[in-house]
């Protein structure tokens, strides 16, 4: 079970560099959704298998959907869609498929072998963690969430502006 923490941890460690080094903004959320992927791995060897479930449905699912509809707000010109098909080679899928191959084996052999990771605590159900939530960090939660959507707000406003717009009370000053 050590060996498969260990790879799925340099897995984790080598998709996140790519996502850190890649210039493509789709290279870069492929890389991010094998890294979160790896981390559940990770979670799971550790014997926190409902952390791993919570890392792939928010992170993995959520988070990642949520980028993806941000970059379609702001790629809506021709020479985006042009430059999107360019991506879809399969040239650019390889590393994040080799990636994802290895995370897959990993598994395959986790579930079809006889060996049970070992907890050196109890396991946390979903119950506890929503108590936690919003519970004693309440506030963190909703600061979260406010972050995120000024985050969405934020990028939306930027991406959207094509011109330069001027205040009314300025365009009066500027023309006398």
């Amino acid at each position: 079970m050590e060996l498969i923490f260990y790879i799925a941890g340099a897995v984790a460690i080598l998709a996140t560099l790519m996502v850190i080094t890649s210039y493509n903004m789709i290279h870069a959320l492929l890389y991010l959704v094998v890294s979160f992927l790896a981390i559940a791995v990770v979670f799971f060897t550790l014997g926190a298998p409902f952390m791993a479930a919570l890392e792939i449905i928010i992170y993995a699912g959520a988070i990642v959907v949520l980028i993806i509809f941000v970059i379609m707000m702001l790629n809506l010109s021709e020479d985006a869609t042009r430059q999107e098909k360019e991506w879809l080679k399969p040239s650019i899928w390889i590393g994040p498929a080799l990636l994802s191959a290895v995370l897959l084996a990993e598994l395959i052999i986790i579930f079809v072998g006889l060996e049970v990771p070992a907890t050196a605590t109890l396991p946390v159900d979903a119950r506890l963690v929503g108590l936690a939530l919003f519970g004693p960090y309440i506030l963190g939660v909703q600061l979260c969430g406010m972050l995120l959507m000024a985050g969405i707000v934020g990028a939306y406003h930027l991406g959207r502006q094509k011109k330069k717009v001027t205040h009314r009370f300025l365009e009066r000053r500027s023309a006398s």
